[in-house]
């Protein structure tokens, strides 16, 4: 019996995929979660076998009141730098873009498929990352080669992070403990890097291409 948790925060999507999981004879639903720090406790609390991870979660915040981890792709690196050999880990994006991708896999996480890939398909990867295999969804492999890794620095992509929130220079500031004159700095440095005009260029097309 392969145990099995399931993070997402949209509750109907997760249901319906909880659902679809315990018709399988050979897989075990132990948990689900809807935020960060929920999947983090979830982990520590049932130890699954497998974790199937949305990679666009909110934070949420721990029992001790601390905020939880950015996104998923934050909760697969946290678990692999805590050590854990388990759970294998499985991230699921709506999104196909291929830096979630290169992200994902320099987490350590075993999977990255997209939601709308037939339940056969899911169930039919976490099967093979139990064995020890890892499953990529093709397309986005192929897709992920063509754009790269991302050209911006980890500093720069948490400014811009925050600034894909709506905060304006002064907020991203004060969140980051930064010097208005150093957030711009960042902002201008992405700007060029990726090639667009504007802060709000910069923000969308770090985003499609999964760098932030």
């Amino acid at each position: 019996m392969i145990r099995i948790a399931v993070a997402d925060d949209q509750s109907i999507l997760r249901a319906g995929l909880v659902a679809l999981l315990r018709l399988e004879a050979d897989l075990e639903v132990v948990g689900e979660a809807s935020d960060g720090a929920g999947t983090l406790e979830l982990v520590e609390r049932t130890d699954p076998d497998v974790l199937l991870l949305d990679v666009q979660m909110p934070a949420g915040r721990g029992r001790d009141g601390a905020p939880g981890p950015d996104d998923g792709i934050d909760v697969a690196a946290r678990l692999r730098g805590a050590g854990r050999a388990r759970p294998r880990i499985i991230v699921l994006t709506t999104f196909g873009r291929a830096g979630y991708l290169r992200r994902t896999m320099e987490t350590g996480a075993e999977g990255f498929m997209v939601k709308d890939a037939p339940v056969e398909r899911l169930v039919d990867a976490i099967r093979r990352v139990q064995q020890g295999l890892r499953v990529v969804d093709p397309d986005l492999a192929a897709q992920s080669l063509s754009v790269g890794p991302s050209p911006l620095t980890a500093k720069e992509t948490e400014v811009l992070r925050a600034a894909a929130a709506g905060g304006s220079t002064a907020q991203i500031a004060a969140e980051l403990f930064l010097s208005e004159g150093t957030v711009r700095n960042h902002i201008s440095s992405a700007i060029g890097k990726i090639g667009v005009a504007t802060r709000a260029e910069a923000v969308r097309g770090a985003t499609e291409n999964g760098w932030i």
